[in-house]
């Protein structure tokens, strides 16, 4: 019976694996249509389509009011910080993608969204390496090198998310 479950798990985990084995990364769709490749690494995670920026990965819904508060904060500092950041947004509350897109349209959000359909495998990723139980907003913020700076639950007040694209900024220059 171990050996049974103990195979069952090793199918899981390759049939679910976090990271595909035929390129060794996970491939999600924005709401826009546009692929994002997400590669694992040591210590944290590269995305090529946001090579040499800060990312902010966040997971939320459009039912959770700290995630809706931060939205214009966001949209602000993409506006703001557009040649230095990367905003993907990962609603997972399974929010109908047509209304989800509505919803995007709606706040104005400016950065790159994608379905919970859609990220459900990056959302397993985070899961697992960062711990995360799906409490939301949930908040992972990677340097330009994809090295993870921040994990945080809950809301982050926007002058402190400012003073850390600086930081990486200023340390990136001093480089």
């Amino acid at each position: 019976m171990k050996k049974i479950l103990i195979g069952l798990t090793i199918l899981m985990i390759a049939t679910t694996g976090m990271i595909s084995a035929a390129d060794d990364s996970i491939k999600i769709q924005t709401l826009e249509g546009k692929t994002i490749h997400i590669k694992g690494t040591e210590n944290g995670f590269t995305i090529p389509e946001y090579k040499g920026k800060i990312v902010f990965a966040e997971f939320w819904g459009t039912r959770c009011p700290p995630c809706i508060i931060s939205i214009p904060h966001y949209i602000e500092l993409q506006d703001k910080y557009k040649d230095d950041l990367a905003i993907l947004a990962v609603e997972v509350q399974d929010k109908p993608k047509d209304a989800l897109k509505k919803f995007v349209k709606d706040k104005g959000m400016n950065y790159d969204v994608v379905s919970y359909r859609d990220g459900m495998e990056f959302v397993e990723y985070i899961s697992q390496r960062a711990g995360w139980s799906g409490s939301i907003p949930f908040l992972v913020i990677l340097d330009q090198k994809g090295v993870v700076q921040i994990v945080q639950p809950g809301l982050i007040a926007q002058e402190k998310l400012e003073t850390v694209i600086k930081d990486l900024i200023a340390s990136k220059d001093k480089k």
